[in-house]
């Protein structure tokens, strides 16, 4: 498989306890992805920023959300060329914005863009004021590299990995902070006039049904994020139509 661009990725998970002030261990290994795919040169260039949700986190890369929903795509006619992907485990909105900031994608242009970042500002502790301000910075930077399309610019709710085994029970306090950081991306991305798919039921699913949940027992498999891409793609269609 050839690769159009995957700038970032990662291999580790979320790893400590539920203490105050735990962190995400890293251990960063940068791996190019293998491809199979050869894109026409008309089709849509797609770009996924986010954290170990977009990099699909334990699972082969091909599975991830951004991956499956390129293949559906072309499924349904939409030629898309393999996702350019801006993601590492353990990232905080803060992490994502300097990414980018370094990425030297400055000026380019997508098709096509999603954005999935909040999970680890709520795990680590940071503020939601912090959040609301850098999410409305990154979303801005998702709307320019559409170039100005927000048709094009797709958000996607934070899962909840309060029903994974990793949350060790702690669901119903990890529950209610995962819809608040959500409460702010939902509330800034109609405010922008962007798509906005809620995914955080599906993964509550998990709770009942250990077949949506990785190997590592706290991110989704490769089945969940097919869930997510039922969802996506037909909005992804319907505005790239």
């Amino acid at each position: 498989m050839r690769i159009i661009c995957t700038l970032l990725f990662a291999v580790f998970a979320f790893t400590g306890c539920a203490k105050k002030g735990s962190e995400i261990r890293t251990a960063f290994a940068m791996t190019p992805q293998d491809t199979s795919k050869t894109a026409a040169p008309d089709s849509l260039n797609y770009l996924a920023l986010g954290d170990s949700y977009t990099i699909g986190e334990a699972v082969p890369a091909s599975e991830s959300f951004p991956y499956q929903l390129a293949r559906q795509l072309d499924s349904d006619h939409i030629a898309t060329k393999n996702p350019t992907i801006i993601a590492v485990t353990g990232w905080t909105t803060d992490n994502l914005i300097a990414a980018i900031a370094n990425s030297g994608l400055a000026g380019k242009k997508y098709d096509l863009v999603t954005l999935l970042i909040g999970v680890n500002d709520q795990y680590q502790g940071l503020s939601q004021d912090n959040y609301r301000i850098k999410f409305q910075q990154v979303l801005n930077t998702a709307i320019q590299f559409a170039g100005g399309n927000k048709n094009r610019v797709f958000v996607l709710s934070i899962p909840d990995y309060g029903v994974t085994p990793f949350a060790a029970g702690r669901d119903s306090i990890i529950g209610p902070q995962i819809d608040q950081f959500n409460a702010i991306n939902q509330n800034i991305s109609v405010a922008a006039g962007v798509n906005y798919l809620d995914i955080t039921d599906i993964s509550r699913q998990a709770g009942t049904d250990p077949s949506l949940i990785a190997a590592d027992g706290l991110h989704p498999s490769a089945k969940m994020y097919g869930l997510w891409v039922e969802k996506l793609s037909p909005l992804v269609a319907s505005e790239i139509k």
